[in-house]
């Protein structure tokens, strides 16, 4: 239990309240830009291993809250641990990033639910670590992959374009909509076991909304997502949820409106004038600063900082990026922005 009597900023924002300076945390903020989770990282046997060690997991959570005055920590993860924990194999590939088996069938995909708690515990002794060790000022946020985007991994066997799985959803809709409900279950029980230790904010990252027609968007985004929420409700979790549909473009008004997050996340191709009115719709917005640009510096970046926070700054709004911190940027970049939007 928390000792503090006033609530986060970052949970103040989500319920509405504007701040002349917001608060603010980094999408993969916990990562390879940081010298001291590159050391720790070493340490580490392989990726998932480290990803399922609190131990380590909560160290890097940790580390740049002791660096930048952010806002918030996010538990550190994978959104490829759901498929792990349903049965399908993953790895990574130093270099090269994911990779995964072939895809179960149905059904042992279906019965690899109930394992799900149990083999993703190691994330919930992260998140009690985390918060035992955070400030009662700072939030926790846990996390994970939203259906589609974890999907569209599974099916192809690695990251990248997702091309192959789109053509998959038109050729095989009846088995995609099957993996879908799977998909939305299990995440639904692994992020109420994430409220369950200390978590305070749920963010859904889908990384893989861009380029959908309208009418695949809405079977394939916003419906899961609605789905996710409502069953995450069914379950007793009444947090505060941000959605984070990357590359939604014109789809992003239509879900506003259809799904009942608190948050909505913003990629870097959002115009200012489009958060406006999302804002003015009720909407808490999150982003959307481009990591390039924090990476490249100069008075571009200062001005774009001062740009967005003059233009979001007057409804409820939580800086951060539009995709997360590219490992080979600047720390003192990272510094220099972090302090300009907190004040501190």
């Amino acid at each position: 239990m928390l000792q503090s009597s006033v609530a986060p900023r970052l949970l103040r924002a989500l319920s509405g309240e504007a701040f002349d300076s917001p608060p603010v945390w980094f999408m993969r903020q916990a990562g390879r830009f940081l010298p001291e989770y590159r050391a720790i990282r070493e340490t580490a046997k392989d990726f998932i291993s480290f990803c399922l060690n609190p131990e380590l997991a909560a160290e890097v959570t940790l580390q740049p809250a002791r660096r930048f005055p952010f806002d918030a920590a996010i538990v550190f993860a994978d959104i490829l641990l759901i498929p792990l924990a349903l049965g399908q194999a993953v790895w990574f590939e130093a270099g090269e990033g994911p990779r995964l088996g072939p895809l179960p069938e149905i059904d042992r995909l279906r019965a690899g639910i109930d394992a799900v708690e149990d083999i993703l515990r190691p994330v919930s002794e992260t998140l009690r670590r985390v918060r035992a060790a955070l400030e009662p000022e700072r939030a926790l946020i846990g996390f994970a992959g939203a259906p589609w985007t974890v999907l569209t991994y599974m099916l192809r066997g690695r990251g990248g374009e997702q091309p192959e799985a789109r053509a998959h959803a038109y050729a095989h809709p009846e088995a995609v909509d099957q993996l879908i409900d799977i998909l939305i279950e299990a995440t639904a029980r692994y992020l109420a076991m994430q409220a369950a230790a200390g978590a305070q904010v749920l963010q859904i990252f889908e990384s893989w909304a861009e380029g959908l027609p309208d009418d695949q968007f809405l079977r394939l985004v916003t419906d899961p997502h609605a789905r996710l929420i409502a069953r995450l409700r069914e379950l007793g979790v009444d947090l505060p949820i941000i959605g984070f549909p990357r590359g939604a473009g014109a789809n992003l008004t239509a879900y506003a409106a259809a799904v009942p997050v608190q948050g909505l996340g913003l990629d870097t191709q959002t115009p200012l004038a489009f958060g406006q009115l999302l804002q003015a719709g009720g909407k808490t917005l999150q982003g959307a600063l481009d990591p390039l640009l924090l990476r490249a510096g100069g008075p571009a970046l200062d001005q774009r900082v001062e740009e967005m926070l003059e233009a979001w700054s007057s409804g409820p709004y939580i800086f951060n990026l539009g995709h997360g911190i590219l490992p080979d940027t600047p720390i003192d970049h990272v510094d220099r922005v972090v302090r300009r939007v907190s004040g501190r």
